[in-house]
């Protein structure tokens, strides 16, 4: 008897099906096939793979978004996931478009090594954490757009209605226009901006009470996945939690700090020429987790007597207050990292004192 030959798969992701490609150790395309994207056509795709041989790996497209159900069945059957990159448009202009060739160049990529990500599991606390946090941000844009909302209408209202409105609190506004009695005429100006203030109000308290309940469902979550990392000064619940959504449920994907702070863009990118030797920023990675970094950078900043120091010395040797955080970003950076890869983010509830 023969082993069965050593095959790689390549899977090209999409709302309603998944096209899948299989090719052998030597980059010969064996086969392409198209599946549902349904619990029974995960199965019958991991199923055709193995049909030709021993699955060693599989690169997948898109492990964030439409592959990301097919990725967690395929780790549960112990089959490794490379997370992909689309071709770039040079590729796609030499060699053409269509769903079979983006699937067998995703198994390509996988056997010349081109792509050696490690995709996020998605299955801990952190995609629970994930998902709650991604309500909460959208709440917290519309409230500012109702506020902008209100602050516009009563601009353009008239006189009796602006008036008496226009030198109150954001806070006080809000509580007495839900209050109000606009009338019962739409017909006339006032009473119809009056009744849109209400609505706009109520509608803004009834934001406020979401937020407030996400905050309620995210403190105790973010406390048992990372309770090292909420003590850190100047780390909040919910930039502790934007830098665990980045690292994800398995934050040992990452081989070292380095890789952390590139992928939060807090890596400076050489940008020396001739006598010049500097570094600029890095526009790249998760600006989300780059905008909590420099969050805390802030408030070290002001709060921190160490922070201001090394702000006083460095601005002392001539750095600009940019360069000073880029450099604060880069050293908070590396001190989230070790308390990410210190902390199993799991379901298992923390440990009681004794």
């Amino acid at each position: 008897m023969t082993d069965q030959p050593q095959i790689i798969g390549g899977i090209d992701t999409h709302t309603d099906v998944h096209q899948a490609a299989v090719i052998d150790t030597f980059g010969r395309r064996l086969a392409t096939a198209a599946f549902p994207t349904t619990p029974a056509g995960y199965h019958q795709l991991l199923d055709w793979l193995r049909s030709y041989g021993t699955v060693t790996a599989v690169g997948v497209e898109g492990t964030g978004a439409y592959g990301a159900e097919l990725a967690r069945l395929l780790r549960a059957n112990r089959v490794s996931v490379i997370e992909v990159d689309r071709p770039d448009r040079r590729t796609r202009r030499a060699h053409g478009k269509s769903d079979p060739l983006d699937a067998y160049a995703a198994a390509d990529a996988v056997l010349a090594h081109r792509a050696q990500g490690t995709p996020k599991t998605r299955d801990g606390i952190v995609e629970a954490i994930r998902a709650l946090r991604l309500v909460r941000a959208s709440a917290v844009k519309a409230r500012t757009q109702t506020t902008n909302q209100i602050h516009a209408l009563i601009t353009t209202a008239p006189s009796p209605v602006r008036e008496p409105l226009r030198a109150l609190p954001t806070a006080e506004l809000i509580r007495h226009l839900a209050r109000s009695r606009p009338g019962s005429d739409p017909s006339d100006p006032a009473c119809a901006t009056r009744t849109a203030l209400r609505r706009l109000a109520r509608r803004h308290q009834h934001l406020t009470e979401e937020i407030t309940d996400a905050d309620t469902e995210l403190r105790p979550l973010v406390t048992q996945a990372a309770p090292q990392l909420v003590t850190l000064l100047g780390v909040g619940t919910q930039t502790a939690a934007q830098l665990l959504i980045t690292a994800g449920d398995n934050p040992d994907r990452l081989k070292s700090e380095a890789s952390f702070a590139h992928l939060c863009a807090a890596a400076p990118l050489p940008a020396s020429s001739g006598r010049t030797h500097r570094h600029r920023l890095n526009r790249g990675g998760d600006r989300h987790a780059n905008s909590a970094l420099h969050m805390i950078a802030l408030v070290r900043m002001r709060h921190d007597p160490r922070t201001r120091h090394y702000v006083a010395r460095r601005t002392t040797e001539g750095l600009t207050k940019k360069d000073i955080i880029r450099c604060l970003k880069r050293a908070i950076a590396r001190e989230i990292y070790k308390h990410l890869t210190s902390t199993t983010t799991t379901n298992t509830p923390p440990p009681q004192d004794n």
